[in-house]
């Protein structure tokens, strides 16, 4: 699910939510052009996401950012209290040949 945020028929936000659309969520792909950040855009647009119906019944919602925990706390996001479940591949540059 893709969620732009426009301004005077600019695109000024993104966000991608990626489900199953029953018990799980990652979101990814989330920005705010540089011009019109520390306007509470970014909280706006995780609130908005968030309270959409078709995110309701997810049981999990989860997302990886590298500095902006304090955004995503706001909207009720928290630190994994069980990471020792999870696992990942990761390919540090998968689009070499």
């Amino acid at each position: 699910m893709c969620f732009g945020l426009y301004h005077n028929g600019k695109q000024i936000g993104f966000a991608r939510m990626i489900t199953d659309g029953a018990t799980f969520g990652y979101l990814c792909d989330v920005f705010i052009d540089t011009t019109y950040r520390g306007k509470g855009l970014s909280k706006w647009l995780m609130q908005t996401l968030l309270q959409h119906p078709d995110l309701q019944g997810l049981r999990r919602i989860s997302l990886a950012t590298k500095d902006a925990h304090g955004l995503y706390e706001q909207v009720g996001f928290k630190p994994l209290n069980d990471a020792d479940r999870f696992m990942q591949i990761k390919r540090e540059n998968p689009y070499t040949g």
